[in-house]
């Protein structure tokens, strides 16, 4: 592999990028990895699931992610008698016209906060899950294109399950990756009190990038060089998932591209034209835990999920850069 920085072509991808990084963090402070993963994910045209306890700051990333690429931002909030329709949008009669007028759902979007998606029947689910997969929705017999770019992030509540839904494995494994906020640490949970003293700090995070930039900058990322000892690797890992005494379920081969888009946009957010072995295991974990099912006693064993993905990923050898 030719040990070079990026060229003149995608040179930008890096400086844009950590542009939208840095407006993000004006109001989630201390969570620096987190916030690059979810721009890993929206550089990789992917979606997002955040599996977390209320109050953390879930809304507020997605709010200042939309704001910070000048997208417009709507957000869905899961309950169980939440209806497809609800989300895609409906046909309505208009007396006025003696026509029925298709009026848009809140999925129409650019930025889609789906709030507590497993409050949700499975029905219902699948209608945000299709337009993720196709970046369409079909209503009436008519298919109508989503804006682009279109980017969910979707919330799971880990604390209260009783009348929820969960995701199956088979939806689970559509989101590009998976991020946890967790509490901040106590210097940036003063750091959020001195903020909200006045007015929420929302209002002071400026467009980074425009949707075109955006849109210019994912097709960009798939342009990062992946060296077949890499794509070696990456498949390597992902069957070793399936193969452990740890693991019941292990990775799709939906989970190895997945992996190697996330590589090739850390590559890209380093400034680097070619995908490393170290990109490789920055993303591993956010990319492949929730597409796996350990054995039932494997957490007395092997520790949590994110602890056996890590534990696999350093077994395997890294590829060794060419003279």
């Amino acid at each position: 592999m030719a040990q070079t920085t990026i060229d003149v072509g995608v040179e930008g991808i890096a400086q844009s990028a950590n542009n939208v990084v840095t407006e993000v963090e004006k109001v989630l402070v201390g969570k620096t990895n987190t916030v690059r993963m979810a721009v890993i994910a929206l550089l990789s045209g992917g979606h997002l699931l955040i599996e977390d306890i209320p109050g953390v700051g879930k809304t507020t990333l997605a709010k200042a992610l939309a704001r910070s690429i000048r997208g417009e931002f709507k957000r869905i909030q899961f309950t169980p008698d939440l209806l497809p329709t609800d989300i895609t949008g409906s046909s309505v009669y208009n007396q006025r016209t003696s026509q029925f007028e298709f009026r848009q759902g809140p999925v129409f979007g650019n930025v889609i906060l789906a709030d507590e998606i497993n409050r949700a029947t499975p029905k219902t689910q699948s209608a945000l899950l299709e337009a993720m997969e196709e970046h369409q929705v079909t209503t009436d017999g008519f298919t109508r294109e989503l804006p682009k770019p279109f980017f969910v992030i979707a919330t799971q509540n880990t604390v209260e399950m009783t009348g929820t839904y969960p995701l199956p494995e088979a939806q689970l494994d559509r989101f590009f990756a998976r991020v946890s906020l967790g509490y901040p640490n106590k210097e940036s949970e003063v750091a959020i009190l001195s903020q909200q003293r006045a007015a929420s700090p929302i209002e002071s995070v400026e467009p980074a990038i425009t949707l075109e930039e955006l849109s210019d900058l994912q097709a960009t990322v798939r342009e990062v060089f992946v060296h077949e000892s890499i794509r070696q690797y990456i498949v390597e890992i992902v069957q070793s998932t399936r193969a452990g005494h740890l693991l019941y379920i292990g990775a799709s081969p939906r989970g190895s591209i997945h992996l190697m888009r996330a590589a090739q946009a850390h590559a890209a957010m380093a400034g680097y034209s070619y995908v490393r072995p170290d990109d490789v295991k920055a993303v591993a974990k956010n990319i492949l835990s929730h597409r796996v099912i350990p054995m039932s006693d494997s957490r007395s064993k092997g520790g949590s999920v994110e602890q056996i993905i890590d534990r696999l990923v350093q077994s395997i050898p890294a590829p060794v850069p060419e003279a």
